[in-house]
């Protein structure tokens, strides 16, 4: 056998193995990727973000549903937006009515798995602005306490959708659970110290968070809904409440115009500070890092 016939079955019987290898490779990294954040899980907003990814950590690739910077309470999804959705293994939502249009989705994708968060959670009726009915108060995140029933629901469904990975659910939520509990300790103490219960905010969102903590919510804007423009009239009743009070530091929030905050904050010599709803943060802040911020404003309101 001559020279160049030796090196060319040498040359095969190297590049064989090896094309095989690196095919059963690839499929090999094909299955990893499948099987480490497959599920495809769409949430509504910025809390149900941080929770949802708390417990499906990397077995699940999460993305949130309403753009960044856009209040939830009226938004609409288009006909794009049905599409992206249309895919999707299992969609988290606040629910108590806050996202009105989800049965658009199941119309398109009946067999989608819809987690409400708001399940076995005992909710507020508000009045409607005024008008002959009442309303579900949709603002359970902002109760820490409420946040873990949220979880709980959350990783029910990741179960359901995901029976094999249930431990590791399970550990992830009770993990994240600590964190809440840590959280609710640490308003308690804080506010404990404060002489005051009666605080300004925005808009009615802090229902939850003020029965919870003994606090009486006060607001600039009637109703669940922060986009209502106050009267002139209302403006002026609210700034006599807050002077009879005692109040020094109006509440505004990230989407809301501060101006309005500014004047009532003006006729009491008071100043400007925000009180975040979480409606409509970046999904890159942390929610309890954003519960704490809200924690120290709160407390400086109210001990001062």
């Amino acid at each position: 056998m001559n020279s160049d016939k030796k090196a060319a079955i040498l040359a095969i019987s190297v590049v064989i193995p090896l094309t095989a290898f690196s095919l059963w490779l690839s499929e090999q990294n094909k299955t990893e990727s499948m099987s480490v954040g497959g599920h495809k899980i769409l949430v509504t907003f910025y809390p149900l973000y941080q929770f949802t990814k708390a417990v499906g950590k990397d077995k699940i690739d999460v993305s949130i549903i309403i753009p960044p910077g856009i209040e939830p309470h009226d938004w609409e999804p288009t006909i794009q937006d049905i599409e992206k959705m249309k895919d999707a293994d299992m969609i988290v939502i606040n629910g108590a009515g806050l996202e009105s249009w989800i049965t658009k989705i199941t119309s398109v994708n009946p067999n989608v798995m819809i987690v409400d968060t708001s399940n076995d959670i005992p909710l507020l009726e508000k009045d409607s602005n005024g008008l002959d009915k009442t309303t579900k108060d949709p603002h359970i995140w902002l109760d820490p306490v409420l946040a873990k029933k949220q979880i709980q629901n959350i990783e029910n469904g990741l179960i359901k959708l995901d029976p094999q990975n249930a431990n590791y659910y399970q550990q992830n939520a009770n993990n994240y659970n600590t964190k809440l509990d840590a959280l609710d300790n640490k308003i308690k103490m804080d506010l404990s110290v404060c002489s005051k219960k009666d605080f300004l905010a925005f808009h009615d969102a802090f229902s939850y968070f003020s029965k919870e903590y003994g606090l009486h919510q006060h607001t600039i804007v009637g109703g669940l809904d922060p986009e209502t423009e106050p009267t002139a009239p209302a403006l002026q009743q609210i700034t006599e409440d807050a002077q009879s009070l005692g109040l020094n530091v109006i509440f505004t929030e990230e989407a809301a115009n501060p101006r309005v905050s500014q004047v009532i904050a003006d006729e009491i010599h008071g100043k400007v500070m925000v009180l975040s709803p979480l409606e409509v943060t970046d999904k890159n802040i942390d929610y309890i890092s954003k519960m704490e911020q809200n924690l120290s404003n709160l407390k400086e309101a109210l001990c001062s």
